[in-house]
């Protein structure tokens, strides 16, 4: 498993390498996203299709809290993964609103507490989780600098479970991006 993350990261990086040799109107972005039970910092590449689409690219981290909103009492993690999608402007040029659709896979390791029937237990759960999602963002763009807020709607669905299950369900994100055309 180690070495298919190892993979992925360098074909991640090898990708944003190849494109950011090809000047045309490219972004490399910093991105957070939030939600309530946690945040996911990412570093992202927007590879320019036409002037007003996008082939999206990034890489993170996935921190959260689930408090007790998740399947066990308490439920604590992070992990790393990335993104895959495609952006569309609404107009022809590259600035006002933005929509998106992507899909997420992240790598996540969550310890966890539970209390059935006053029997104490905790453990820890290994999960890969594949996260489609909708976004729409509004991008301001002034002098070659984006500034693109976001808010997205998706569902966390947990593919492989090493442990116990774990929390799952629908995300609501609101994001932030900060980047440069390139």
């Amino acid at each position: 498993m180690n070495r298919t993350k190892t993979y992925l990261v360098i074909a991640f990086i090898t990708s944003i390498a190849i494109g950011l040799n090809a000047q045309s109107n490219n972004y490399l972005s910093l991105e957070l996203q939030a939600y309530p039970t946690g945040v996911i910092p990412s570093i992202s590449y927007d590879k320019s299709l036409t002037t007003n689409s996008y082939l999206h690219l990034r890489a993170g981290m996935n921190i959260f809290d689930h408090r007790d909103l998740g399947v066990q009492d308490e439920e604590v993690g992070q992990g790393y993964g990335f993104s895959l999608g495609y952006r569309r402007f609404f107009k022809q040029e590259a600035t006002g609103f933005r929509w998106t659709i992507k899909s997420d896979l992240w790598f996540n390791s969550v310890d966890w507490k539970s209390n059935v029937d006053n029997i104490p237990a905790e453990g820890n759960t290994d999960i890969v989780v594949l996260q489609p999602t909708a976004e729409i963002a509004y991008v301001f763009i002034k002098k070659g600098i984006i500034i693109a807020p976001s808010i997205a709607f998706g569902v966390e669905w947990n593919i492989q479970t090493e442990g116990e299950p774990t929390g799952e369900g629908p995300i609501l994100l609101l994001g932030l991006q900060l980047g440069k055309v390139f």
